[in-house]
């Protein structure tokens, strides 16, 4: 059945529509399906409260753009700026297995996070745990204990002398990443240290003048 008029969106098209949030967005159509309502855009401008803005893809990639679905329920506004009549070139293919590889990866980091969080591990602790298994995959929780290639166990609170195991490139690899994280943590703290020294000394001067 053929969509009623204003309600089809031609792939490459150019639309503009304004969410139930008041965010207006600007891009091309690359896909649409009329059952569901579901307009896919690859935006080219992004307008909110501080005005009208380019919106370069999040990958940092130059001719690439960002993806997004929209649902066309939660849509107060479409405008079609361009409305594109000829055939459309043909969708670049996907690489499935990549992608399926991606949004496993995405639900075990997923999971493991609500893990940690659940068993009370200590912010400490998870960022950890997140920066080792950015460079090994083969890190896991084991109640509140990291184990790295069931080799490697880092115990709570998850300092440098916490880090036990066989003595090798491991161990060695995964303790550094702990100093590196310690060193992170404490620059963090000196911050905050600094920055509360500095928002007392006016009160100080002023209790000293009075």
């Amino acid at each position: 059945m053929a969509a009623p008029p204003g309600e089809y969106f031609s792939v490459g098209s150019q639309v503009s529509c304004r969410t139930c949030q008041e965010q207006r967005l600007q891009g091309e159509v690359v896909a649409f399906d009329y059952q569901s309502k579901m307009l896919a855009l690859s935006i080219l401008h992004l307008r909110g409260p501080r005005g009208r803005a380019e919106c370069p893809s999040s990958s940092g990639k130059p001719n690439h753009a960002d993806i997004l679905l929209i649902n066309l329920q939660y849509v107060s506004e479409v405008e079609i700026i361009n409305d594109r009549t000829e055939t459309p070139p043909p969708l670049a293919s996907l690489n499935v297995s990549k992608l399926a590889s991606k949004a496993r990866t995405e639900k075990e980091e997923k999971l493991s996070q609500a893990y940690a969080i659940s068993a009370g591990v200590s912010l400490e602790g998870q960022q950890l745990f997140q920066t080792i298994h950015k460079t090994i995959k083969d890190c896991k929780w084991q109640e509140k204990n990291i184990v790295v290639m069931e080799e490697v166990v880092i115990t709570p609170p998850y300092q440098v002398e916490n880090c036990k195991g066989k003595e090798g490139s491991a161990l060695s690899h995964v303790r550094k990443i702990e100093e590196g994280v310690e060193k992170h943590f404490r620059d963090v703290e000196s911050q905050k240290i600094l920055q509360r020294s500095q928002a007392q000394q006016p009160q100080k001067e002023a209790a000293l003048s009075s």
